[in-house]
């Protein structure tokens, strides 16, 4: 009897202690500090759009587009944009320029060049006017008549985890809109004036697309850990690429990891990630605008390229 109470004991001891270290129910582990930001790239997109159908001659729907949503993304708070300058650039040293070649394939490369958690990449598959006459004559307006004008927008995105290659998100965000009125000549606003071009048909379904879009990436990074890069390994000093403008606070502290080579399926050819190696813990000590100098808690060999995260 006694030594059956000596194992009962001992069960419930050893079943308080687990209880003691788990997390909460729904806890999230690689829940992130409020207002530490995911770092995002979004390539322009590409305009695929059938211009012979949906009448559009203003500028280039891809590149207004992909602008527009990287101000969306950065005005819900939730994530520190890449500039588009800085990402042009390193596209077009790697003979990236266009958004279609961003694929699995190619993300972990770039991630670890951007030093960003995820690329946002896509086309433009529908994007301008159609119009409906319905005839007729309006004293003084000449060759006006009433006409039923539609603006369509569709835009195809993917979201891919630079880590893993991974694509997180594919979707299809669009809108359309209709209105009945005087057929007149359409004025071909820029995509740089905010307050005009909203005011448009193609405009407002433009908008509402964006504003569905920004809602599905924060939703799906959500769980995503947040990722930066080392730019600079100097003794016990180590530069992260991020600072205030990300959220970064003195006291944080980081795993930082070593990418191994790339596994890659020799079917399939796709990269499948590759092995992580974890090297030590940094915590951030100097923080600047756009950068923060950390210092090492523990581990050795860092070097500029290896990935750091938030766990």
């Amino acid at each position: 009897m006694k030594t059956a109470r000596i194992a009962l004991w001992t069960i419930l001891i050893a079943f308080l202690a687990v209880a003691a270290i788990s997390p909460p129910a729904g806890a999230k582990k690689d829940e992130a500090p409020a207002g530490l930001k995911k770092m995002i790239a979004v390539v322009e997109f590409e305009d695929k759009s059938d211009r012979s159908r949906w009448n559009w001659t203003g500028p280039n729907p891809g590149r207004g587009m992909s602008d527009m949503l990287m101000t969306a993304l950065v005005q819900s708070g939730e994530f520190s944009v890449m500039e588009r300058e800085q990402l042009d650039h390193v596209l077009a040293e790697q003979n990236l320029g266009q958004s279609g070649m961003v694929t699995a394939q190619t993300a972990p490369q770039l991630g670890k060049l951007l030093g960003v958690t995820a690329i946002v990449y896509g086309s433009v598959s529908e994007f301008g006017y159609m119009a409906s006459d319905t005839g007729g004559r309006i004293s003084g307006l000449g060759g006006a008549g009433f006409s039923k004008t539609t603006a369509r927008v569709s835009i195809d995105v993917r979201i891919i985890d630079t880590t893993t290659g991974e694509i997180l998100l594919a979707e299809t965000a669009s809108d359309e809109k209709t209105q009945m009125g005087l057929k007149l000549s359409t004025e071909d606003f820029s995509f740089g004036h905010k307050g005009k071009f909203d005011q448009t048909l193609v405009g407002k379904a433009t908008r509402e697309a964006i504003e569905d879009l920004v809602e599905s990436i924060v939703e799906t990074l959500e769980d995503v850990p947040w990722t930066g890069r080392i730019i600079k390994a100097s003794g016990m000093k180590i530069y992260l690429n991020a600072g205030q403008s990300t959220g970064i606070t003195a006291g944080m502290k980081f795993n930082v990891y070593r990418m191994g080579e790339a596994l890659i399926d020799p079917v399939t050819g796709l990269d499948l990630g590759a092995e992580e190696e974890l090297l030590g813990v940094i915590e951030a000590s100097d923080i600047k605008e756009k950068y923060a100098i950390c210092s090492v808690v523990s581990g050795s060999g860092f070097d500029a390229g290896d990935m750091v995260r938030y766990e």
